[in-house]
């Protein structure tokens, strides 16, 4: 056994570090206010989000980041996108996606984007791009942010992808938003695993 197994094996022996509580303890956070992530903390959350598993060192991803006047350029796409597929929509419904983005200071947009690789199925990319997001998002409760993941059926009209720029080979995973908690961080209860693991056989 190599000197560096046997220090991974002692500290596993050990209490759970500041880390793996962090892990433990996330929570996210839908009433996010000003200010938004700095420039420092943003590079911090996409360098954790790139260690995603990532098979074949694919990379297939890519984030957008919106924020300040873009949030209002989202919110009328939202609306177009809204009346595109509902031409009757209500007024209050009409006003209500140009709010949606105005949740946050900042949104990054999360885009699987499918390589082509015979070893790789694109649901396999898919998850990859997804595990990034949990490391952003875990990154973001680290440093004491707020953040939250949101999708609904914006997430995945086509209208919005073409409208952000989307290629074919690509999708949204989800609408990151983005900021300072508005509220205390809910603490979480203890967690049962017994529930949702088993051994086998």
């Amino acid at each position: 056994m190599t000197k560096l197994c046997q220090i991974s094996q002692r500290r596993a022996k050990l209490e759970p570090n500041l880390t793996v509580q962090t892990l433990i303890n996330r929570v996210s956070c839908a009433q996010l206010g000003d200010p938004a992530p700095s420039a420092e903390q943003l590079e911090l959350i996409f360098k954790a989000a790139a260690r995603a598993p990532d098979h074949r060192n694919l990379k297939p991803w890519r984030y957008m980041v919106v924020q300040g006047e873009g949030l209002n350029e989202l919110g009328k796409l939202y609306q177009s996108a809204m009346l595109k597929a509902n031409p009757e929509l209500l007024d209050d419904k009409k006003e209500r996606a140009l709010i949606l983005p105005l949740r946050a200071p900042m949104i990054i947009v999360a885009i699987a984007s499918i390589v082509e690789d015979p070893k790789v199925p694109e649901i396999e990319q898919v998850l990859a791009t997804g595990a990034g997001v949990q490391n952003m998002l875990n990154a973001a409760f680290a440093m004491g942010l707020g953040a939250i993941w949101r999708t609904g059926d914006l997430a995945f009209n086509p209208y919005v992808a073409a409208g952000l720029g989307l290629a074919k080979t690509e999708r949204i995973i989800g609408f990151i938003y983005l900021g300072t908690p508005k509220v205390a961080f809910r603490k979480v209860g203890n967690i049962e695993t017994e529930s949702f693991v088993s051994h086998w056989p």
